[in-house]
């Protein structure tokens, strides 16, 4: 019962944030420096975030609450809401339509429950822990595994990583070994193409932030594997892990590529 009030609550949450980001969607914006690796924040985030966190706190007063501009609440509880109002805010103050709103719901450090929502496009996904993945009510998995020459592969990166020498060595190797290498600066649009079977495969290099554990469950639960480089599945929460997620017929091709460019 709680994990369905959960799951209308954040869909609702979602969408209404996700309405409201795609009516500033080229507007003028208020743009701050975040960090000095380069990240922004608009009003657009920190509104879009005052929806959300209202409607889960409405609902859910004693769960715990990390969101991307607010922080950690400090709260303690076996539940927490982990919530980026605006995955792909570089994109969005840019004028490319690459974001999405991505809320998860947490239970003892391991995704429960998933909301991503991309507004442009207006497709819902969700994704709760052993119940399937779905994009506008109706199911998706990754494609069984076909022949490819070179694949087609998401990066994403840590804030903090920037031109770090392995990265950029690593990100060479993966680009001209693939047929592309996508950096979309929008994690949870390039989650939902692996779900849907439009990537082969994501490598997460040292990355952190609220929409990463939103991407990982609709990854697993439509149909990947999620390992660390050395191929053990990943579970639970890290600090800024460095994973690989693709279909898992193609996982020893994946583990080779990455301990060769590893290499290099």
């Amino acid at each position: 019962m709680m994990m369905h009030m959960a799951k209308e609550v954040a869909i609702a949450a979602a969408y209404e944030a996700g309405r409201y980001i795609k009516e500033r969607f080229g507007s003028l914006l208020r743009i701050e420096e975040k960090d000095e690796h380069g990240d922004v924040v608009t009003e657009v985030d920190h509104e879009a975030e005052a929806i959300i966190l209202s409607k889960l706190r409405s609902v859910f007063p004693d769960h715990a609450i990390r969101s991307e501009e607010a922080g950690d609440d400090g709260k303690q509880s076996e539940w927490q809401w982990l919530v980026d109002p605006l995955d792909g805010t570089n994109n969005f103050a840019a004028g490319l339509p690459l974001f999405g709103v991505s809320i998860t719901l947490m239970r003892q450090n391991e995704p429960v429950l998933s909301v991503i929502y991309e507004p442009i496009t207006d497709r819902l996904y969700t994704a709760a822990a052993g119940e399937g993945a779905r994009c506008n009510q109706l199911p998706v998995s990754m494609n069984p595994s076909r022949a490819f020459t070179k694949a087609k592969v998401g990066w994403i990166q840590g804030h903090a990583v920037q031109q770090r020498e392995e990265a950029v060595q690593l990100r060479h190797y993966i680009d001209v070994s693939t047929k592309r290498m996508m950096r979309l600066w929008a994690p949870t649009l390039q989650w939902s193409m692996l779900a849907r079977g439009d990537l082969d495969a994501i490598i997460v290099y040292h990355s952190e932030g609220e929409d990463l554990y939103s991407g990982i469950l609709l990854a697993l639960e439509a149909g990947a594997a999620v390992t660390d480089f050395e191929g053990n599945p990943f579970s639970g929460a890290a600090d800024q892990p460095c994973l690989i997620a693709c279909h898992p017929d193609r996982l020893p091709y994946f583990l080779n590529m990455l301990a060769e460019g590893m290499k290099h």
